[in-house]
């Protein structure tokens, strides 16, 4: 699979108190995208990631990181003109607040020219996200392009970012989604966008794509798939450390299983135990949890599934 999109070096605080009180950060990276790719490999998936940094420090961590991941940056451009893009983050349980600076970065020069140097044809899986088309005129077009490219199945997260898009955000990423094979999207997400939340409700608004998932927050996600009925499958309880990140792990894990011919209810379940692995940590990239409660939870019975909570001392 090759995932495309911009990453950014992040910084979190290594002490309490407010952002600009704080002397000491840590940095890690973050992107949606590599995310995802790299969530993959650790579900044992190849996955690759294709993208721009800055020739700077930044860059090169970020590469470093992906790569130490064990995903493929082969098809990662070094811009000598354009910086990386950074953000800074305030890591909380009940949401984080993100300060980005990434205007005028490399990946925001990406275009639909990146897919001459792609080689799609060996490529059966391409996943692209909604952060990535609004970055610049450009990435929007690198994005639709790369929806379109024949032979290629595409999934698309919408990760709906206001403070990105003007006015045309929702017709944008519902076209964007339209032209997607396995589309991705949270229901607060579809009701700032399109004024929907239930997925049967979704579902109409977004009726082209053969598989659409409805993620419920902490409640549950829905899977529509043609020609069958709606299936649900209720989330995890997590002791949450600080959720940036979880939608992508739920990704890679809705998507590893997909490629592994998983059922409907497998597939959720899988993105679920994913997420679950992100909320745990402060990093932007999930840490699996333990493979021997994974293979139980993924074949527990309905109540054992309900009463299961993933805290720092295990999954009880």
């Amino acid at each position: 699979m090759l995932c495309v999109g911009e990453t950014m070096a992040v910084f979190t605080p290594a002490e309490a108190g407010p952002p600009e009180d704080v002397r000491t950060w840590v940095r890690g990276v973050g992107g949606a995208e590599s995310n995802v790719a790299c969530a993959l490999v650790a579900h044992g998936v190849p996955a690759g990631w294709a993208s721009a940094v800055g020739d700077d420090p930044f860059g090169r961590a970020v590469v470093a990181a992906v790569a130490a991941a064990g995903v493929d940056v082969s098809h990662v451009r070094v811009d000598p003109a354009r910086p990386t893009g950074l953000y800074l983050k305030e890591a909380d349980r009940a949401g984080s607040a993100v300060r980005y600076y990434r205007a005028g970065s490399a990946a925001s020069a990406l275009g639909p020219g990146l897919l001459d140097r792609l080689d799609l044809a060996s490529v059966s899986y391409v996943h692209v996200s909604g952060i990535t088309a609004a970055l610049s005129p450009s990435c929007l077009a690198l994005v639709r392009a790369l929806l379109a490219h024949p032979g290629v199945t595409t999934s698309f997260d919408v990760n709906w970012r206001p403070a990105l898009w003007g006015p045309a955000g929702p017709d944008v990423l519902r076209s964007l989604a339209a032209a997607a094979d396995l589309v991705l999207v949270g229901d607060d997400e579809a009701e700032a966008l399109w004024g929907v939340s239930e997925p049967a409700a979704v579902r109409e608004v977004l009726p082209e794509p053969g598989t659409l998932v409805v993620k419920q927050g902490a409640v549950d996600a829905t899977v529509l798939e043609a020609g069958g009925p709606p299936v649900f499958e209720p989330a995890l309880r997590v002791d949450v450390v600080e959720p940036v990140g979880a939608g992508d792990a739920f990704a890679a894990g809705y998507l590893a299983a997909t490629l592994a011919g998983a059922s409907p209810a497998r597939r959720l379940r899988t993105g679920h135990l994913a997420a679950a692995g992100a909320l745990r940590t402060v990093s932007d990239m999930a840490v699996p949890l333990p493979p021997a409660d994974v293979a139980r939870l993924l074949d527990a019975d309905p109540a054992t599934w309900a009463a299961a909570t993933v805290t720092s001392s295990g999954v009880h």
